[in-house]
């Protein structure tokens, strides 16, 4: 059964990450990943590990959202979420254990320029 609120974390720009409680539908999670944008954006998610995602505004960078955290060989714009994931694909709450650890790995903020975010922005081409 798809839980009605989840409790994620979440991590800001320039702060450090909180537990926060969700809608968990379509608009409010939209609404969650538009914090800072002048409009209501599209929610990416990012598959970290078995259970657990992070969920992003997709169009973050191209926006202008401010820099974040660093993801591997990317950086997150934007406000995002560390939030659990069902096997038939619907979010859930956050485990406690997950809730810690992802807590301690983006818990110190990170500052990024605007050169920074370009480098990470990849255009592909596909042809049919």
């Amino acid at each position: 059964m798809k839980e009605k609120t989840i409790c994620v974390l979440k991590v800001a720009p320039g702060e450090h990450p909180e537990p926060v409680t969700l809608g968990n539908d379509l608009d409010s999670l939209q609404k969650a990943v538009s914090i800072g944008a002048e409009s209501q954006g599209l929610i990416e998610v990012l598959n970290i590990e078995e259970s657990v995602c992070i969920l992003c505004n997709e169009e973050g960078k191209l926006i202008g959202l401010e820099g974040n955290r660093r993801l591997i060989d990317d950086i997150l714009t934007g406000v995002f979420y560390v939030i659990g994931s069902k096997s038939n694909g619907d979010f859930a709450s956050l485990p406690e254990d997950k809730m810690q650890k992802y807590t301690s790995r983006f818990w110190e903020p990170e500052h990024y320029t605007e050169a920074d975010i370009d480098k990470t922005l990849v255009t592909r081409f596909f042809s049919c």
